[in-house]
């Protein structure tokens, strides 16, 4: 992966719980952090092809790996251009190891 090719920003959100004053709960997503990344959408395969007539994206996001991106998991979801994409698997190096490779699907 070349880094002209991270031509998109995406923002990484985490899920988490809020105590409100009244002792409740309150769960929502918070913003981690935003990186340039490269977000290639899949085609050809059965399983996409599926995906695609219950009207899913599925897309393998690449970062560059940082302290920030060692801490993404498979519970936190991106924000692309809008899209929400849920994280499927956590992130693995890429072939070159100077990215993280995850696959989302929005």
């Amino acid at each position: 992966m070349e880094a002209g090719r991270l031509n998109q920003r995406v923002t990484f959100q985490a899920h988490v719980l809020i105590e409100t004053d009244m002792g409740g709960v309150i769960e929502g997503w918070e913003d981690r952090f935003t990186p340039w990344a490269h977000v290639r959408y899949l085609r050809g395969s059965e399983a996409v092809m599926q995906a695609r007539l219950v009207s899913k994206a599925p897309v393998i996001i690449t970062v560059r790996q940082s302290a920030q991106s060692v801490g993404i998991t498979s519970e936190w979801r991106a924000v692309v251009g809008g899209v929400i994409f849920d994280l499927k698997e956590d992130p693995r190096p890429s072939e070159d190891g100077g990215f993280f490779e995850m696959l989302g699907e929005g």
